[in-house]
């Protein structure tokens, strides 16, 4: 197949959306189909339509860019010359770049599917609303009406979402297929960097962001029993770093807090006693997958707003959403259970086998296949 992926923001490995539409670009690309990208950048590929990315407000510039995004300005004749000859194109974010590239292939007749990485969460929580259920569902439904529901497929990463979406209203057929995790990440055993040698290590990976809830197993480890002999590092970046950092500060051994490249990120896992996921609200959260899938035990959030959930094995792996005291009651029981730990760890990367990248891309030329085959 000639597969389209649009998608406002590609070359930059610097968020999950990004992450996931390089390697399903790759891994279907692997697969023996032609993969091309309509996104913001310059750089010189033959596999790239290259868009001019949006200008905006410094205030709102700040924000967008510290989640590590940008949008496209979208380009008829580009967007045309790009689309025209494809068998498929597969839209990233409901935004304007994906509204205007819809448009087009409406007008070409080219079959198009979507996917749902945009939870309203990830805006709300930005502006201080991420509980207000209303105005979620506001952006549910302006989601569902100026883009979704003229798609006849939509990728959902989790169950969750998908239920999501039916609750909200959204028609087209819906393919849960996970984001997928890469082979590389498995478990190795641990072999800690010398620097954690004395150390029980406690990471989390993502975005520094309201939604992600850092502040709780931070105020978590404070209160654990064990809390001089933590280590915590959190991998990511974005804009409650700076928050994030003083908060830290009361920590006997201060947090490490830096993004981390996948080869970093392998070295971290294995020196990993413990994961931690403390979001309020997930889509899928890949990397909870990585972290498990290298032979972490993880502890998750419970929140009704969050995937992440579903991957606890049983309810020792599973923290009251926000609530520091329970999740530093959890992070003391595994410190204490050393064994069942170890015993978990080899359950857990188990259980990674289901959210296989592999996997995901048979899936995705399956949902492809389906609707090519409708215009034929």
């Amino acid at each position: 197949m000639k597969i389209l992926i649009v998608i406002d923001q590609f070359d930059n490995s610097n968020n999950g959306t990004t992450i996931s539409a390089r390697r399903f670009a790759k891994g279907l690309q692997d697969d023996g189909n032609e993969v091309y990208v309509v996104s913001t950048g310059d750089k010189k590929d033959e596999y790239k339509f290259n868009l001019k990315e949006l200008p905006l407000p410094p205030g709102i510039s700040h924000l967008i860019k510290s989640q590590g995004m940008s949008f496209a300005i979208p380009n008829t004749e580009i967007l045309e010359k790009a689309i025209r000859n494809m068998d498929v194109v597969h839209f990233y974010m409901p935004f304007f770049l994906s509204k205007a590239g819809l448009k087009i292939c409406q007008k070409l007749h080219v079959p198009h599917t979507a996917a749902f990485h945009v939870q309203p969460e990830n805006i709300t929580y930005s502006i201080g609303l991420g509980t207000k259920t209303k105005v979620n569902d506001m952006i549910y439904t302006h989601y569902r009406d100026s883009f979704f529901n003229k798609f006849t497929h939509i990728h959902c990463p989790s169950e969750f979402i998908a239920n999501q979406l039916k609750k909200h209203g959204y028609t087209a057929k819906l393919h849960v297929i996970s984001n997928g995790v890469d082979d590389g990440f498995k478990y190795y055993g641990k072999e800690k960097l010398p620097e954690f040698k004395d150390k029980f290590v406690i990471s989390m990976i993502g975005r520094y962001s309201n939604e992600k809830r850092q502040d709780v197993l931070i105020e978590a480890i404070l209160k654990s029993k064990y809390e001089h002999k933590i280590q915590l590092v959190l991998a990511g970046k974005g804009p409650k770093e700076s928050k994030y950092k003083k908060l830290g500060e009361k920590l006997t051994n201060k947090p490490i807090m830096k993004f981390f490249n996948t080869s970093d990120l392998l070295n971290l896992l294995k020196s990993t006693d413990l994961y931690v996921h403390s979001a309020d609200a997930e889509i899928e959260a890949i990397s909870c997958i990585e972290a498990f899938a290298c032979g972490n035990v993880p502890v998750i959030a419970n929140s009704p707003n969050s995937a992440t959930k579903q991957f606890a094995l049983n309810e020792d792996s599973l923290f009251d959403a926000g609530n520091s005291n329970d999740l530093a009651n959890k992070i003391d029981f595994w410190i204490e259970n050393e064994n069942y730990r170890k015993q978990m760890e080899i359950e857990y990367s188990k259980s990674a086998d289901k959210y296989r990248l592999k996997d995901s891309i048979k899936k995705m030329e399956e949902m492809f296949e389906d609707a090519i085959r409708e215009y034929k």
